[in-house]
Protein backbone atom coordinates (compact mmCIF):
# COMPACT_ATOMS: atom_id res chain seq x y z
CA UNK A 1 0.00 0.00 0.00
CA UNK A 2 1.50 3.78 -0.81
CA UNK A 3 1.97 5.95 2.07
CA UNK A 4 0.64 8.79 -0.02
CA UNK A 5 -2.96 7.83 -0.22
CA UNK A 6 -5.28 6.36 2.40
CA UNK A 7 -5.79 2.32 2.50
CA UNK A 8 -8.72 0.95 0.50
CA UNK A 9 -11.36 -1.71 1.40
CA UNK A 10 -13.95 -3.78 -1.05
CA UNK A 11 -16.14 -4.45 1.83
CA UNK A 12 -18.48 -7.72 0.95
CA UNK A 13 -21.40 -7.68 1.54
CA UNK A 14 -24.27 -5.07 1.98
CA UNK A 15 -25.48 -6.80 4.64
CA UNK A 16 -26.02 -5.55 8.54
CA UNK A 17 -22.75 -6.25 9.79
CA UNK A 18 -20.86 -5.63 6.45
CA UNK A 19 -22.95 -2.31 6.61
CA UNK A 20 -21.28 -1.82 9.88
CA UNK A 21 -17.79 -2.43 9.26
CA UNK A 22 -17.98 -0.41 6.35
CA UNK A 23 -19.10 2.55 8.22
CA UNK A 24 -16.30 1.72 10.58
CA UNK A 25 -13.69 1.98 8.45
CA UNK A 26 -14.53 4.63 6.09
CA UNK A 27 -14.79 6.60 9.72
CA UNK A 28 -11.37 5.83 10.52
CA UNK A 29 -10.56 7.43 7.14
CA UNK A 30 -10.27 4.42 4.90
CA UNK A 31 -11.57 4.37 1.39
CA UNK A 32 -14.26 2.04 0.99
CA UNK A 33 -16.10 0.54 -1.57
CA UNK A 34 -19.36 -1.86 -0.41
CA UNK A 35 -19.85 -4.49 -2.79
CA UNK A 36 -24.15 -4.97 -2.74
CA UNK A 37 -25.73 -7.92 -4.49
CA UNK A 38 -28.67 -5.76 -5.33
CA UNK A 39 -28.84 -2.48 -7.46
CA UNK A 40 -31.25 -0.92 -5.36
CA UNK A 41 -29.27 -1.07 -2.01
CA UNK A 42 -26.21 0.41 -4.06
CA UNK A 43 -28.38 3.13 -5.78
CA UNK A 44 -29.31 3.98 -2.02
CA UNK A 45 -26.06 3.80 -0.65
CA UNK A 46 -24.29 6.05 -3.30
CA UNK A 47 -27.98 8.87 -3.73
CA UNK A 48 -29.04 8.99 -0.18
CA UNK A 49 -26.36 7.63 2.05
CA UNK A 50 -28.21 4.90 3.21
CA UNK A 51 -28.36 1.12 3.74
CA UNK A 52 -32.11 0.40 3.22
CA UNK A 53 -32.49 -2.60 3.62
CA UNK A 54 -30.88 -2.47 7.47
CA UNK A 55 -30.42 0.44 8.97
CA UNK A 56 -32.99 2.98 7.03
CA UNK A 57 -32.23 5.96 9.77
CA UNK A 58 -28.47 5.80 9.74
CA UNK A 59 -26.54 8.06 7.67
CA UNK A 60 -23.46 6.69 6.04
CA UNK A 61 -19.98 8.84 5.57
CA UNK A 62 -20.45 10.35 2.58
CA UNK A 63 -17.23 8.81 1.37
CA UNK A 64 -18.81 5.56 1.66
CA UNK A 65 -19.93 4.32 -2.01
CA UNK A 66 -20.99 0.81 -3.27
CA UNK A 67 -21.52 -0.82 -6.48
CA UNK A 68 -22.75 -4.57 -7.75
CA UNK A 69 -19.86 -4.86 -9.85
CA UNK A 70 -17.42 -7.06 -7.67
CA UNK A 71 -14.78 -5.96 -10.15
CA UNK A 72 -14.89 -2.43 -8.99
CA UNK A 73 -15.12 -2.86 -5.84
CA UNK A 74 -12.02 -4.88 -6.17
CA UNK A 75 -9.83 -2.40 -7.96
CA UNK A 76 -7.00 -1.55 -5.96
CA UNK A 77 -8.13 -2.76 -2.83
CA UNK A 78 -5.68 -3.02 -0.14
CA UNK A 79 -8.51 -5.46 2.09
CA UNK A 80 -10.86 -7.97 1.41
CA UNK A 81 -13.14 -7.64 3.73
CA UNK A 82 -15.73 -10.50 3.82
CA UNK A 83 -19.00 -10.38 5.38
CA UNK A 84 -21.04 -13.06 3.65
CA UNK A 85 -22.73 -16.52 5.06
CA UNK A 86 -20.24 -18.85 6.15
CA UNK A 87 -21.45 -21.15 3.98
CA UNK A 88 -21.59 -18.98 0.66
CA UNK A 89 -18.32 -18.60 1.11
CA UNK A 90 -16.57 -20.98 -1.26
CA UNK A 91 -19.41 -20.72 -3.79
CA UNK A 92 -18.94 -16.75 -3.97
CA UNK A 93 -14.70 -16.66 -3.24
CA UNK A 94 -14.86 -19.20 -6.54
CA UNK A 95 -15.80 -15.51 -8.44
CA UNK A 96 -14.09 -13.41 -6.97
CA UNK A 97 -11.02 -15.11 -6.77
CA UNK A 98 -9.40 -14.37 -10.04
CA UNK A 99 -10.31 -10.42 -9.33
CA UNK A 100 -8.45 -10.33 -5.85
CA UNK A 101 -5.07 -8.65 -6.44
CA UNK A 102 -1.53 -9.98 -5.37
CA UNK A 103 -0.86 -8.00 -2.25
CA UNK A 104 -4.79 -8.08 -1.35
CA UNK A 105 -5.28 -8.74 2.53
CA UNK A 106 -8.31 -10.64 3.55
CA UNK A 107 -10.61 -10.34 6.15
CA UNK A 108 -12.99 -12.33 6.97
CA UNK A 109 -16.03 -11.14 9.08
CA UNK A 110 -17.81 -14.90 9.90
CA UNK A 111 -18.25 -16.43 12.40
CA UNK A 112 -19.65 -20.06 10.86
CA UNK A 113 -18.02 -23.21 10.57
CA UNK A 114 -18.56 -24.50 6.54
CA UNK A 115 -20.80 -27.30 6.52
CA UNK A 116 -19.64 -30.59 5.03
CA UNK A 117 -15.95 -30.04 5.43
CA UNK A 118 -15.83 -28.31 8.57
CA UNK A 119 -13.11 -25.86 7.62
CA UNK A 120 -12.97 -22.16 9.48
CA UNK A 121 -13.40 -19.47 7.28
CA UNK A 122 -9.99 -18.63 6.77
CA UNK A 123 -9.73 -21.93 5.66
CA UNK A 124 -11.93 -21.79 2.90
CA UNK A 125 -10.16 -18.69 1.91
CA UNK A 126 -6.66 -20.09 1.95
CA UNK A 127 -8.16 -22.93 -0.13
CA UNK A 128 -10.28 -21.39 -2.70
CA UNK A 129 -7.99 -18.32 -2.99
CA UNK A 130 -4.45 -19.96 -2.53
CA UNK A 131 -3.87 -17.20 -0.92
CA UNK A 132 -1.06 -17.42 2.23
CA UNK A 133 -1.79 -17.48 5.70
CA UNK A 134 0.04 -14.17 6.08
CA UNK A 135 -2.89 -12.26 3.91
CA UNK A 136 -5.59 -13.83 5.63
CA UNK A 137 -7.02 -12.15 8.94
CA UNK A 138 -9.67 -12.51 11.04
CA UNK A 139 -11.84 -9.80 12.94
CA UNK A 140 -13.48 -10.73 15.80
CA UNK A 141 -15.21 -9.37 19.20
CA UNK A 142 -18.10 -8.43 20.92
CA UNK A 143 -19.71 -6.25 18.12
CA UNK A 144 -23.22 -5.73 18.00
CA UNK A 145 -23.95 -4.07 14.35
CA UNK A 146 -26.46 -1.91 15.88
CA UNK A 147 -24.71 -0.31 18.52
CA UNK A 148 -21.80 0.42 16.56
CA UNK A 149 -23.92 1.94 13.47
CA UNK A 150 -25.28 4.19 16.70
CA UNK A 151 -21.53 4.50 17.44
CA UNK A 152 -21.46 3.08 20.92
CA UNK A 153 -18.01 2.25 22.38
CA UNK A 154 -16.77 -1.84 20.88
CA UNK A 155 -13.29 -3.49 20.31
CA UNK A 156 -12.75 -5.89 18.41
CA UNK A 157 -9.20 -8.52 17.92
CA UNK A 158 -7.71 -8.57 14.56
CA UNK A 159 -6.25 -12.06 14.15
CA UNK A 160 -3.56 -12.67 11.35
CA UNK A 161 -0.17 -14.86 11.43
CA UNK A 162 1.24 -11.76 9.99
CA UNK A 163 1.32 -8.98 12.36
CA UNK A 164 2.18 -6.64 10.19
CA UNK A 165 -0.74 -6.93 8.44
CA UNK A 166 -2.92 -7.20 11.86
CA UNK A 167 -1.38 -3.78 12.33
CA UNK A 168 -2.14 -2.19 9.17
CA UNK A 169 -6.05 -3.38 9.49
CA UNK A 170 -5.90 -2.34 12.94
CA UNK A 171 -5.04 1.31 12.01
CA UNK A 172 -7.37 1.13 8.89
CA UNK A 173 -10.85 0.43 11.35
CA UNK A 174 -9.53 2.58 14.53
CA UNK A 175 -12.14 5.04 15.52
CA UNK A 176 -13.03 7.15 18.37
CA UNK A 177 -15.38 3.96 18.87
CA UNK A 178 -14.25 1.70 17.82
CA UNK A 179 -11.02 0.02 19.34
CA UNK A 180 -9.40 -2.92 17.58
CA UNK A 181 -6.91 -5.32 19.04
CA UNK A 182 -4.09 -7.32 17.20
CA UNK A 183 -3.49 -11.09 17.86
CA UNK A 184 -1.80 -14.15 15.91
CA UNK A 185 -4.24 -16.69 17.00
CA UNK A 186 -6.54 -16.99 13.85
CA UNK A 187 -7.56 -20.79 14.99
CA UNK A 188 -8.73 -18.87 18.41
CA UNK A 189 -11.10 -16.05 17.19
CA UNK A 190 -12.18 -17.97 14.61
CA UNK A 191 -13.53 -20.63 17.19
CA UNK A 192 -14.88 -18.27 19.84
CA UNK A 193 -16.86 -16.62 17.49
CA UNK A 194 -18.28 -19.84 15.85
CA UNK A 195 -19.19 -21.47 19.42
CA UNK A 196 -20.34 -18.70 20.62
CA UNK A 197 -23.16 -18.43 18.35
CA UNK A 198 -24.14 -22.27 19.23
CA UNK A 199 -24.18 -21.32 23.02
CA UNK A 200 -26.26 -17.74 22.43
CA UNK A 201 -28.97 -20.39 20.72
CA UNK A 202 -28.59 -22.36 23.68
CA UNK A 203 -29.16 -18.75 25.95
CA UNK A 204 -32.23 -17.98 23.86
CA UNK A 205 -33.83 -21.16 24.33
CA UNK A 206 -33.19 -21.31 27.85
CA UNK A 207 -34.71 -17.70 27.70
CA UNK A 208 -37.98 -18.65 25.73
CA UNK A 209 -38.55 -21.25 28.32
CA UNK A 210 -38.68 -19.17 31.45
CA UNK A 211 -35.57 -20.90 32.74
CA UNK A 212 -33.94 -18.02 34.54
CA UNK A 213 -30.83 -15.58 34.91
CA UNK A 214 -28.75 -18.39 36.75
CA UNK A 215 -29.28 -20.73 33.85
CA UNK A 216 -28.22 -18.43 31.62
CA UNK A 217 -25.52 -17.72 33.65
CA UNK A 218 -24.31 -21.62 33.54
CA UNK A 219 -24.95 -21.87 29.75
CA UNK A 220 -22.69 -18.73 28.79
CA UNK A 221 -20.12 -20.39 31.66
CA UNK A 222 -19.98 -23.43 30.60
CA UNK A 223 -20.26 -22.43 27.18
CA UNK A 224 -16.85 -20.77 27.18
CA UNK A 225 -15.14 -24.19 28.71
CA UNK A 226 -16.81 -25.63 25.84
CA UNK A 227 -15.23 -23.61 22.76
CA UNK A 228 -11.95 -23.15 25.14
CA UNK A 229 -11.53 -27.30 24.77
CA UNK A 230 -11.89 -27.42 21.23
CA UNK A 231 -9.98 -24.21 20.38
CA UNK A 232 -6.84 -25.19 22.48
CA UNK A 233 -7.08 -28.39 21.05
CA UNK A 234 -7.16 -27.36 17.41
CA UNK A 235 -3.74 -24.98 18.28
CA UNK A 236 -5.20 -21.96 19.80
CA UNK A 237 -4.15 -20.22 22.79
CA UNK A 238 -6.65 -20.58 25.63
CA UNK A 239 -6.12 -16.53 26.71
CA UNK A 240 -7.45 -15.63 22.95
CA UNK A 241 -10.65 -17.33 24.61
CA UNK A 242 -10.93 -15.29 27.79
CA UNK A 243 -10.28 -11.98 26.10
CA UNK A 244 -12.44 -10.32 23.17
CA UNK A 245 -13.21 -12.81 20.25
CA UNK A 246 -13.94 -15.27 23.35
CA UNK A 247 -15.54 -14.55 26.60
CA UNK A 248 -16.47 -11.12 25.18
CA UNK A 249 -18.33 -11.95 21.82
CA UNK A 250 -20.06 -14.82 23.79
CA UNK A 251 -21.30 -12.33 26.52
CA UNK A 252 -22.69 -10.03 24.07
CA UNK A 253 -23.93 -12.56 21.75
CA UNK A 254 -25.71 -14.36 24.44
CA UNK A 255 -27.50 -11.74 26.56
CA UNK A 256 -28.42 -8.99 23.60
CA UNK A 257 -31.86 -8.70 22.47
CA UNK A 258 -29.95 -7.52 19.37
CA UNK A 259 -28.38 -10.91 18.63
CA UNK A 260 -30.02 -12.44 16.41
CA UNK A 261 -28.59 -16.45 17.37
CA UNK A 262 -29.82 -15.75 21.20
CA UNK A 263 -33.42 -14.67 19.14
CA UNK A 264 -33.62 -17.32 16.93
CA UNK A 265 -33.42 -19.61 20.23
CA UNK A 266 -35.59 -17.79 22.01
CA UNK A 267 -37.96 -18.58 19.36
CA UNK A 268 -37.58 -22.11 19.76
CA UNK A 269 -37.72 -21.89 23.44
CA UNK A 270 -41.07 -20.37 23.20
CA UNK A 271 -42.28 -23.54 21.02
CA UNK A 272 -41.39 -22.52 17.27
CA UNK A 273 -40.49 -25.32 14.70
CA UNK A 274 -37.13 -24.38 13.21
CA UNK A 275 -38.61 -23.28 10.09
CA UNK A 276 -40.61 -21.31 12.14
CA UNK A 277 -37.43 -19.34 13.84
CA UNK A 278 -35.87 -19.00 10.78
CA UNK A 279 -38.94 -17.60 9.12
CA UNK A 280 -39.28 -15.11 12.59
CA UNK A 281 -35.57 -14.15 12.53
CA UNK A 282 -35.38 -13.42 8.70
CA UNK A 283 -32.03 -12.68 9.06
CA UNK A 284 -28.96 -15.69 8.69
CA UNK A 285 -28.29 -17.25 12.37
CA UNK A 286 -24.79 -18.84 12.01
CA UNK A 287 -25.25 -20.97 14.75
CA UNK A 288 -28.05 -23.21 13.25
CA UNK A 289 -25.80 -23.79 10.58
CA UNK A 290 -22.69 -24.34 12.10
CA UNK A 291 -23.59 -26.35 15.36
CA UNK A 292 -23.39 -30.34 13.22
CA UNK A 293 -20.44 -28.92 12.15
CA UNK A 294 -18.89 -27.60 15.42
CA UNK A 295 -19.47 -31.33 16.59
CA UNK A 296 -17.54 -32.63 13.93
CA UNK A 297 -14.90 -30.73 14.65
CA UNK A 298 -15.38 -32.16 18.39
CA UNK A 299 -15.36 -35.52 17.46
CA UNK A 300 -12.46 -35.73 15.80
CA UNK A 301 -10.23 -33.96 18.40
CA UNK A 302 -11.99 -35.82 21.07
CA UNK A 303 -13.89 -33.18 22.84
CA UNK A 304 -16.90 -33.34 24.93
CA UNK A 305 -18.95 -30.63 24.03
CA UNK A 306 -22.44 -31.60 25.78
CA UNK A 307 -24.83 -27.97 25.17
CA UNK A 308 -23.32 -28.11 21.34
CA UNK A 309 -24.57 -31.86 21.33
CA UNK A 310 -27.92 -30.84 23.09
CA UNK A 311 -28.15 -27.57 20.55
CA UNK A 312 -27.48 -29.80 17.59
CA UNK A 313 -30.15 -32.88 18.88
CA UNK A 314 -33.12 -29.93 18.83
CA UNK A 315 -32.24 -28.44 15.71
CA UNK A 316 -32.40 -31.67 13.82
CA UNK A 317 -35.36 -32.97 15.88
CA UNK A 318 -33.64 -35.37 17.82
CA UNK A 319 -34.91 -34.28 21.42
CA UNK A 320 -37.69 -31.84 23.02
CA UNK A 321 -36.83 -28.58 24.98
CA UNK A 322 -37.99 -30.50 28.40
CA UNK A 323 -35.57 -33.83 27.13
CA UNK A 324 -32.70 -31.07 26.51
CA UNK A 325 -32.85 -29.27 29.43
CA UNK A 326 -33.34 -32.42 32.16
CA UNK A 327 -30.07 -33.40 30.06
CA UNK A 328 -27.61 -30.48 30.95
CA UNK A 329 -29.25 -30.77 34.69
CA UNK A 330 -28.69 -34.97 34.43
CA UNK A 331 -24.69 -34.86 33.60
CA UNK A 332 -22.45 -36.43 36.27
CA UNK A 333 -21.21 -33.95 39.12
CA UNK A 334 -17.72 -33.94 38.73
CA UNK A 335 -14.99 -31.18 39.74
CA UNK A 336 -15.23 -27.62 38.23
CA UNK A 337 -12.16 -27.05 36.23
Amino acid sequence: MSQHRPARAAVFSAGAWGTAVAKVLADAGTDVVVHARRNEIADAINTGHHNPGYFPDIELPASLVATTDPMTALDGADYLVLSIPAQSLRAGLARWAPLIGPDTVIVSLMKGIEQGTALRASEVVAEVTGVSADRIAVLSGPNLAREIMDGKPAAATVACADEGAAHRFQAACHTSYFRPYTSTDVIGCELGGAVKNVIALAVGIAAGMGLGHNAAAVLITRGLAEATRLAVAMGAHPATLAGLAGMGDMTATCLSPLSRNRTFGAHLGRGLTVEQATAATRQTTEGVKSAEAILGLAHAHGIEMPITTIVSALLHDEATLDESAAALMQRPAKPER
